[in-house]
């Protein structure tokens, strides 16, 4: 068992080193922070460019999935 005297200069001296502690973290300088519109994962859709007709036939006819143009994928499922 610690005896009275010697818990209360352990509550001192943690009380002086959150002191401490909270002194130096008043100094710190942080970078403000600007989000990043286009950090979602999405993005704008729109015509795109025009690919190869055939490229498209051969995509669509070695999907697995598929529903009318567009292919069903899972993400990470290797």
């Amino acid at each position: 068992m610690i005896e009275e005297s010697k818990k209360e200069e352990i509550r001192e001296e943690a009380r002086r080193i959150l002191h401490n502690f909270a002194q130096k973290l008043e100094k710190v300088k942080l970078k403000e922070k600007r989000a990043n519109k286009g950090a979602a994962g999405y993005r704008d859709e729109g015509e795109g460019l025009r690919t190869d007709e055939d490229f498209k036939k051969i995509m669509f006819e070695n999907a697995p999935e598929k529903d009318e143009d567009c292919i069903i994928a899972e993400k990470k499922k290797w």
